[in-house]
């Protein structure tokens, strides 16, 4: 089965909510790591010959928009991450639809194309947000996956199954891809991003995967280019965030590297393409009824 990998392009601070994290007005004082991560991380993607989707924080486009246009020239699908990586359910209505807009339209400009999908910041769309959907599909996005179906600090949210749905809501549907969970003894687990890829060992990352995948579901990878670099500054955010934010840098490229060798991966942009044909079923289903 194919699968879909997916990177969060965000730069070394762009960190969830402490108070020792800068805000974005200070971002641009700091010294950027972004671009030679990013360009590190395309690299090793290019020596597997794999391409996904890159789902660009609106506030690096803009910045960096040498960045956004490499990606969709080496074969990456483009999608936004919103501006400025501040939780959903921190933001009334309007401001979401603001902030969505907004960085979908700057993606956009830099590489004429039209921009579909959507990740939330720390898979920030919850159940206290259920008009997120709506205002998603009022910008004009077709695929969203923010999703986290387990608990998290910033997230978590229930749905009925974990494959990827047509989400309904008043103001039309919307694709949806719940981020890839296993269950352990009835609780379910998330080993396939970010910091849960860093810690857990990579014998027991494949296994999951493969669980996953005979549950008939594809494996739906994120990585941040922050996640192989093990020079980057360090903020004090206290033992547990430390040890959440910074374990197992050192090792993790290595790592992505074997998990590249033992699983094919695309975008979310081809994976729908080539399943959407049950979608489209699913969907004129939903409107019969």
């Amino acid at each position: 089965m194919e699968n879909i990998l997916s990177i969060d392009v965000e730069d070394w601070f762009h960190l969830m909510e402490h108070p020792s994290l800068p805000g974005p007005s200070e971002w641009g004082k700091l010294p950027s790591r972004v671009e030679a991560n990013f360009a590190d991380l395309l690299g090793i993607l290019h020596d597997h010959n794999i391409t996904g989707t890159c789902f660009f924080l609106g506030w690096i486009a803009r910045k960096f928009p040498h960045l956004v246009k490499m990606a969709s020239k080496a074969g990456f699908e483009i999608a936004s991450h919103g501006m400025y990586h501040r939780p959903v359910y921190k933001q009334l209505p309007s401001e979401f639809l603001d902030d969505v807009a907004t960085s979908r339209k700057i993606c956009e400009d830099i590489i004429g194309i039209a921009v579909t999908g959507y990740r939330a910041p720390a898979f920030s769309i919850t159940e206290r947000t259920p008009w997120a959907f709506e205002k998603l599909i009022e910008a004009g996005y077709g695929f969203d996956t923010s999703i986290f179906p387990a608990k998290r600090d910033y997230g978590g949210f229930y749905v009925e199954t974990l494959s990827p749905f047509i989400q309904q809501t008043k103001s039309g549907s919307i694709m949806e891809f719940p981020i890839s969970i296993t269950k352990i003894l009835n609780r379910p687990f998330c080993f396939f991003g970010g910091g849960y890829f860093r810690l857990f060992p990579y014998p027991l990352i494949r296994k999951m995967a493969l669980k996953v995948l005979n549950e008939n579901r594809p494996l739906i990878f994120y990585i941040h280019p922050r996640d192989i670099d093990p020079e980057q500054p360090r903020y004090n955010l206290g033992t547990f965030r430390n040890f959440k934010s910074y374990v197992n840098l050192k090792s993790t490229e290595r790592k992505l590297r074997r998990f590249l060798n033992d699983f094919r991966f695309t975008s979310y942009r081809e994976w729908y393409k080539n399943n959407k044909e049950r979608f489209i079923n699913d969907e004129e289903r939903s409107e019969s009824r």
